[in-house]
């Protein structure tokens, strides 16, 4: 097995989500300056301005699955390089709200497109026993971006009145150096057999990915597993049901533990707890590494203990953590009270649905269907993502911050219950195999 290059593929491919991540919170850095410069209303800020993104994104989730099985998982990871690119500095430059939420809406295509090309290629080139971390090296870099984003955020506040625009601009740097960097991987070998059936060059992939292993059985194992499948069915097909509930639950709780919502608006949230502004910006670069260092943690256990293992730790930390921010808002304390049970929170996302989601919705579908059932996965999370966030300004300033955050360790509890009752470990089973075993559970 050529582990070096394997990993260095992943690598490169999850660097998609190192921008994911930087582009998804660096605009909380200017959320503020933007409110105070255009001056729409709660609702049209929260709608228009701050969630373009994140409807660019539900729309790049939708149908990242079409080029991502016409196209192929690599050119399409190209593409979504372009966006990025293009989003930074048009974003940068705008003039007004619509313009700039045009290019953050291109951007947003791109984030979401990234969620069904970039987990769908690693699971197919990892080997089981790694697929766990090497897909889940995606969510370590969207923790990653999320990082850089609040550091740079943090060091380019005191650029001029116009500092909202290097913090958004500045991700152009790395959509570039990605986009180069992602044509010097190969073609997914299940694409090709199972989208274009070129064994020549999927033969080529699998050798570079194992020297030792026998190609010809390899592929025949994969195209026997193609073979076997009606090449009619859809994700709605009646024996996919429950590996469509799942994809949909775990996408569904994701959200509704607040997570988005809470990177988006991080800053305001500490202002709202009693931190002056430079405090709250530098708190939110303690998220950022909160985030980094838990991560790590849960990339480490994932092909160890399993996704469900992770799912009971983060769900139990979730529901202590979101209980204590709002019985702190209730109570009105002030100061870092907040801060460290939102540091918990995070811990807690980091190690359980943020290093989970990616890969579980990779692994539960079958080869035919994978880029769709990705895509549907996405969906829901980045539907939810996009309607979460924009809502929050208009939330926190009617019902309050308090019955927010019980809401979220509420739903928690919920996903505590699926875990327990619904979702089945998939650690270390080959991808052919694992739809054989979710196929017949569906049954009983």
């Amino acid at each position: 097995m050529n582990h070096r290059k394997i990993l260095f593929w992943s690598i490169t491919v999850a660097l998609a989500g190192f921008l994911f991540g930087f582009d998804t919170v660096v605009i909380s850095g200017a959320d503020l300056s933007l409110q105070a410069l255009w001056q729409k209303g709660e609702f049209f800020h929260g709608f228009v301005v701050m969630a373009s993104a994140l409807w660019g994104t539900v729309i790049g989730a939708i149908f990242g699955g079409i080029p991502t099985d016409r196209l192929g998982r690599k050119q399409t990871l190209f593409w979504i390089g372009v966006l990025y690119f293009v989003s930074a500095v048009g974003s940068a430059l705008a003039g007004g709200p619509l313009v700039f939420a045009f290019f953050r809406f291109l951007g947003g295509l791109g984030v979401g497109a990234s969620t069904v090309a970039a987990p769908a290629y690693v699971s197919e080139i990892a080997p089981a026993k790694d697929r766990g971390k090497l897909v889940a090296l995606y969510q370590f870099n969207i923790v990653f971006g999320i990082l850089i984003a609040f550091i740079s955020n943090y060091l380019l506040r005191n650029v001029g009145e116009n500092a909202w625009r290097w913090m958004i601009g500045v991700e152009a740097f790395p959509a570039f150096i990605y986009t180069l960097m992602v044509l010097t991987v190969p073609k997914s070998p299940r694409w090709l057999l199972t989208k274009k059936n070129d064994r020549v060059a999927a033969a080529k992939t699998l050798r570079l990915i194992d020297p030792g292993m026998d190609v010809e059985a390899e592929m025949q194992r994969i195209v026997a597993g193609h073979d076997e499948t009606d090449k009619s069915e859809t994700i709605l097909s009646p024996k996919y049901r429950f590996p469509l509930m799942l994809a949909f639950l775990i996408a569904f709780f994701n959200q509704f533990s607040g997570i988005n919502a809470f990177l988006y608006y991080a800053p305001r949230i500490f202002e709202i707890a009693g931190l002056e502004k430079s405090t709250a910006l530098l708190s939110s670069v303690g998220i950022g590494v909160t985030n980094l260092i838990f991560t790590l943690v849960g990339l480490s256990m994932i092909d160890r203990f399993g996704r469900r293992q992770l799912m009971y730790v983060g769900s139990v930390g979730y529901i202590i953590s979101l209980s204590m921010v709002a019985l702190t808002f209730v109570m009105g304390i002030k100061g870092m009270a907040v801060p460290v049970f939102l540091f918990l929170f995070i811990a807690a996302h980091a190690i359980g649905q943020g290093t989970v989601i990616w890969v579980f919705i990779s692994e539960i579908f079958p080869n035919h269907l994978r880029a769709k059932g990705q895509a549907f996965g996405s969906s829901v999370h980045w539907v939810l993502a996009a309607a979460i966030p924009s809502l929050v300004p208009v939330l926190f300033t009617k019902i309050g911050t308090a019955p927010v955050f019980a809401f979220f360790a509420f739903m928690m509890v919920l996903q505590l219950i699926f875990v327990w009752r619904m979702m089945p470990e998939t650690k270390g089973v080959p991808l052919e195999e694992l739809e054989q075993q979710l196929v017949i559970a569906g049954r009983r």
